[in-house]
């Protein structure tokens, strides 16, 4: 399976130059976000967590359409795998969200400290 998926890759694969050049664009792209994210305040962190859940919800609609089409086996899997990744990532973001806001709240109720 893995070797068919390769092989389909190989076969469509862009020339050495265009694959290096990709690759450099990939790795200084993954440099960056990560100084950016690093130098990130963290009460700007749940904001930032909002924006990565809305890229998200675009890869997983771009991996239905994937899913779905009229491509080969190989290509659906890895859509299929791309949907899960996805909807992984946007779940996770909403719960660690979540977490984060609650963090937040102050306890309004009375008699926990505060004078009615």
């Amino acid at each position: 399976m893995i070797a068919t998926v390769a092989a389909a890759i190989a076969a469509e694969a862009p020339p050495a130059a265009d694959l290096w050049g990709q690759l450099f664009v990939f790795v200084l792209a993954s440099l960056i976000g990560l100084g950016v994210i690093r130098r990130v305040s963290r009460l700007l962190h749940t904001p930032l967590m909002s924006i990565t859940n809305a890229i998200s919800a675009i890869a997983v609609v771009g991996s239905i359409i994937v899913t779905g089409a009229d491509y080969p086996r190989e290509i659906r899997l890895i859509g299929a795998i791309a949907l899960f990744a996805s909807m992984t990532n946007i779940v996770s973001g909403f719960l660690i969200t979540d977490r984060m806001l609650k963090m937040f709240k102050t306890d309004t109720k009375p008699g926990r400290g505060s004078q009615p």
